[in-house]
């Protein structure tokens, strides 16, 4: 038997047909990713990996976090071959 039968998405996200809730990270968030735009190769490794989904194609160059839905779990900075993203404590961004 089909677990389609059964279930009505095949993977824990979605099936593409219905949106993904999105919250923002609010002020909880302790560092965020910092991208060196002359170390990005734009390999896509960061959004691929990224749970949420917040890097974003910069003038097809370059990647950068959403800062509104960032978590800040700096799995991008651990995936990027080049370390060309960096997590940096959130005080020392003024708000």
């Amino acid at each position: 038997m089909s677990p389609n039968k059964f279930f009505k998405h095949e993977g824990p996200w979605s099936d593409a047909n219905d949106p993904l809730m999105c919250s923002d990270t609010g002020d909880w968030r302790s560092k965020r990713p910092v991208v060196d735009k002359d170390k990005c190769i734009f390999c896509g490794f960061c959004a691929i990996y990224c749970p949420i989904q917040v890097m974003e194609m910069v003038e097809n160059s370059y990647f950068s976090p959403d800062l509104a839905f960032c978590k800040g779990c700096g799995i991008c900075a651990k995936e990027c071959p080049k370390d060309a993203i960096s997590m940096e404590p959130e005080g020392d961004f003024k708000k």
